[in-house]
């Protein structure tokens, strides 16, 4: 992920560095916020809270990470802390074997490329469906996926920022985006789908495969000759999926918070 800030750029006072991440970044971590917290006054608070404890703790930055893996690692720590003062919110996500997209015999009927206004209407509703299988996520997939997805950063910089394993950090972002899949056929119609023409384990290696080019971000081989359709629905739907969360994390700071975070750091 481009920080546009270098460790030895970020030795200059805190009251040049805070307020020049606040407008590098300030727009990505409230995306972060807005996807982690239940309404937008956390959200809010959670923004607040990360850069003034960032301003507070400056002295504590060592250097031995990236500065915005930093503010990030604080970003978590306050919004697990949050979330241990919350009731409510989803703590199992299904299992596995519920998420895997195989047995079914019917699949999603993607719109082609001639079809260019189902098309949109497909990702707009995809982009609402996908907001909305975020939010339902227990936060402990929450927030590796939205490091991950929406803001951009590698396995190792999430298992870093959570101070997880990456093994384990693979696990809760691939569950999570087998969720956002369903969410997204979810409103695509159905249609009776051809028998399949490899065995359970042959699609499941190919799920894996495809999982490690999203985690990696570098392209899928499209050998249509190889890949069977039901696979080329469930990839084309993670795409989907995926490209809606980039669009996602291409947010704004709002300008009364930004105002609010730079008036706090001024007393």
């Amino acid at each position: 992920m481009g920080t546009s800030i270098s460790v030895g750029e970020w030795a200059i006072p805190r009251e040049e560095a805070i307020p020049r991440v606040l407008e590098l970044h300030g727009g990505r971590l409230y995306a972060l916020a807005i996807r982690l917290c239940r309404n937008p006054q956390d959200a809010e608070d959670l923004v607040q809270e990360t850069f003034l404890q960032a301003f507070r703790k400056w002295n504590q930055f060592e250097g031995r990470s990236s500065p915005i893996t930093w503010l990030y690692t604080i970003a978590s720590r306050v919004c697990q802390r949050q979330h241990r003062r919350r009731a409510g919110e989803p703590q199992q996500m299904e299992s596995l074997e519920d998420l895997l997209p195989f047995g079914e015999s019917k699949m999603a009927a993607l719109p082609t490329e001639k079809d260019d206004s189902v098309a949109q209407q497909v990702r707009q509703e995809g982009r609402e469906r996908v907001g909305e299988a975020i939010a339902s996520l227990p936060v402990t997939f929450r927030l590796p996926l939205v490091l991950k997805e929406i803001i951009g950063f590698s396995m190792a910089e999430v298992a870093d920022i959570l101070g997880m394993k990456e093994a384990t950090v693979k696990t809760r972002v691939h569950r999570a985006r087998l969720r956002l899949r369903q969410a997204v056929e979810a409103g695509l119609p159905l249609k009776e789908g051809p028998p399949p023409l490899y065995s359970r384990q042959v699609c499941l290696d190919l799920l894996r495969a495809k999982q490690e080019t999203l985690d990696r971000g570098v392209e899928f081989p499209r050998a249509k000759e190889i890949i069977c359709e039901r696979c080329q629905t469930v990839f084309a739907t993670m795409d989907l999926a995926h490209e809606v969360c980039s669009e996602i994390g291409d947010g704004q700071l709002p300008e009364h918070l930004r105002k609010l975070v730079l008036a706090q750091m001024s007393r």
